[in-house]
C-alpha cells in the first residue's frame, strides 16, 4: 500500500499544473466537438461524444483525481458557462459521472507501458461514464420525471433505445476517441512528459495488488457518487432546478464557441509555456552553481 501512495505523491504546484492542463485541454477539445457535424447511416447516429483520451492520458501519467476533476470542470466552464448557458443540477450529474469514470481509469493502470492495462483503463472510463448516463436516463423515465415512450404504451422501450445509444457510444466514440489515441499516447509520453513538470516518471517495475487498487472504499465511493449523479439529474427535472441562458446565446453560438476555444487555448499555452520556462530555469540553476 505504501508503494501505491508513492505513485501519487505530487507537490501542490504539480497537482495544480495537472488540474489546469486537464481543464484547459479538455475544455478546448469539447469546443472542437461542437463544431464537428453529426452524420447518420440509416438509424445509426455517428457523432464525437468527447475526446476522452485527453483526461485519461493525464490521469494515467500523472494523478487520477486532479486530472478527472480538471476535465469535468473544464467541460462546465468552457462547454457551458462560456457558451452562455448552464443546466443547473443536470451539470452536476455530468460532473460526477465523468470525474468518477476518469478517476477509476487512471487508478487501474500500474504500468503505463503495458498496452493491455492502458487499453482496459481507457475502455473502462467510457463504459463507466456511459453506463451511469444510461441508467440515469432509464431511471428518469421509469420513475416518471421524464416522458419517453418510443413504442406507445410500452415504457420499457426506453431500455432498448438507451441500450442502443450506449453500445453506439462505446464502439464509436469509445474506440476511436478513447482507446486508440490513449494506446498510442501513453506509452510514448511516459518518461518524457513527466520531467517537464519536475516529476520523476512512475516506477513501472513496482507491483500493485488488485486489492490495493479496487478497494471496498473505491467501490463504495463509486456507488455513492453514481447515486448522487442520479439524484442531481432527478432534481434537474423538477421545479427546484436552477438554470440560465443568455438572451443572445443561441443567435451567437458559433461566436461563443470560438471565443471559448480561444480562452481554453490561451490558458493551455500559458500553462505549457510556464512549465517549460520553469523546467529550463531548474536546469540552469545547477550549471550556474558549478560555474561559480
Amino acid at each position: 500500500m505504501s508503494q501505491l501512495k508513492e505513485r501519487y505523491k505530487l507537490t501542490r504546484s504539480q497537482k495544480m499544473m495537472v488540474f489546469i492542463l486537464s481543464m484547459s485541454l479538455y475544455g478546448l477539445s469539447n469546443m472542437i466537438t461542437e463544431l464537428v457535424p453529426e452524420f447518420y447511416l440509416g438509424p445509426l447516429e455517428f457523432s464525437i461524444e468527447y475526446f476522452a483520451f485527453i483526461p485519461i492520458t493525464l490521469a494515467i501519467l500523472f494523478h487520477p483525481l486532479y486530472a478527472a476533476i480538471g476535465a469535468s470542470l473544464g467541460e462546465v466552464i468552457f462547454g457551458e458557462i462560456m457558451l452562455g448557458q448552464f443546466g443547473g443540477f443536470g451539470e452536476l450529474e455530468k460532473f460526477i459521472a465523468f470525474s468518477l469514470a476518469i478517476y477509476i481509469a487512471g487508478s487501474l493502470v500500474r504500468n503505463p507501458k503495458n498496452k493491455m492495462q492502458v487499453g482496459i483503463a481507457a475502455m473502462t472510463a467510457v463504459v463507466v461514464h456511459q453506463f451511469i448516463s444510461m441508467m440515469v436516463d432509464i431511471g428518469k423515465v421509469w420513475i416518471g420525471v421524464e416522458e419517453l415512450e418510443a413504442v406507445p404504451g410500452l415504457a420499457e422501450s426506453v431500455v432498448v433505445i438507451e441500450g442502443f445509444y450506449f453500445l453506439n457510444d462505446i464502439f464509436f466514440s469509445g474506440i476511436l476517441f478513447a482507446l486508440l489515441p490513449t494506446l498510442y499516447l501513453v506509452p510514448r509520453l511516459y518518461g518524457k512528459i513527466e520531467p517537464l513538470l519536475g516529476m520523476k516518471p512512475r516506477d513501472n517495475n513496482m507491483q500493485y495488488d488488485t486489492g490495493d487498487i479496487v478497494t471496498p472504499k473505491l467501490l463504495l465511493s463509486a456507488v455513492v457518487l453514481a447515486s448522487a449523479a442520479f439524484f442531481f439529474e432527478f432534481l434537474s427535472e423538477t421545479d427546484f432546478n436552477f438554470e440560465w441562458e443568455l438572451a443572445f446565446a443561441e443567435e451567437n453560438q458559433n461566436l461563443l464557441i470560438w471565443g471559448s476555444m480561444g480562452v481554453a487555448a490561451l490558458i493551455a499555452i500559458i500553462t505549457i509555456t510556464w512549465i517549460l520556462n520553469r523546467k529550463n530555469k531548474q536546469q540552469m540553476e545547477p550549471e550556474e552553481r558549478i560555474a561559480r
